[in-house]
């Protein structure tokens, strides 16, 4: 698995907390740290960020190449029990446990201290991790996340080919449906562009996770930018006040 680490000026002097960004569909881990301007607001406030791959790569690897959303660059963050996704598509645990780990041990990051966010299917699998994980995270935010997959075309695509038929295995994975069956956190931050061609469709279903969340009393912050669509600009007008928010959690 490829992943990029961002490292603040403050590593010369000092461990610091990390913050996990989970990308979308067909990204790598180039997208976020080309194109979302994060690294300035990361070095002023002294976090490191990390920047998983979407999925398993390589000759080796199953994939659907004439589908997008489905196969490499769609790994969905999940852990795959159907063959023949299940070798290689473990992504929830790469993201949760063994990524972690390695970074922890190799680089100037405090262990432990980490908050997620990430954007479209990035900002689904940053809130499965921190609605599965609460005491592993210390904040969680997402930009346009896939916020009931097994209410649409993406998530069901998916989840049907790498976690069989049973849809109670895929509430698993699904942040609406965590929250109903009792999950929560200190607060959860999301920002929708109202532009977003893919909210239009029906593929995010922010409303779906905002009436869990009024149902069962988790706070939450859903913001709808006027105009805004799924794209890296989005991300990149509102990523500075993300990596804040993120870093009042963990200072505290």
């Amino acid at each position: 698995m490829t992943f990029s680490v961002y490292l603040p000026s403050q590593v010369k002097s000092d461990r610091v907390p990390a913050l996990y960004w989970l990308s979308g569909l067909t990204c790598t881990d180039d997208n976020a740290r080309t194109k979302a301007g994060m690294q300035r607001y990361a070095n002023e406030h002294g976090i490191a960020l990390v920047f998983p791959d979407t999925s398993p790569r390589g000759t080796d690897v199953p994939d659907e190449a004439d589908q997008y959303d489905l196969g490499q660059g769609a790994g969905f963050y999940v852990n795959s029990i159907q063959a023949p996704w299940n070798k290689h598509y473990q992504m929830y645990d790469y993201v949760t446990q063994e990524l972690p780990k390695l970074i922890e041990s190799e680089l100037p990051i405090i262990p432990n201290v980490k908050s997620i966010f990430g954007h479209s299917m990035g900002g689904h699998g940053a809130l499965i991790c921190a609605l599965k994980n609460p005491d592993n995270y210390r904040s969680v935010s997402a930009f346009a996340p896939i916020c009931n997959p097994i209410e649409c075309g993406w998530g069901q695509g998916c989840f049907n080919a790498y976690l069989g038929k049973d849809t109670e295995l895929w509430k698993q994975y699904d942040a609406t449906e965590l929250i109903k069956s009792g999950a929560t956190l200190n607060s959860i931050l999301i920002d929708q562009g109202t532009a977003d061609e893919f909210y239009d469709e029906g593929l995010l279903l922010p409303e779906n996770f905002k009436t869990a969340c009024q149902e069962s009393g988790q706070v939450l912050s859903l913001r709808m930018q006027e105009g805004y669509d799924h794209s890296y600009h989005f991300i990149s007008s509102f990523v500075g006040e993300h990596i804040a928010y993120h870093a009042k959690a963990l200072r505290a």
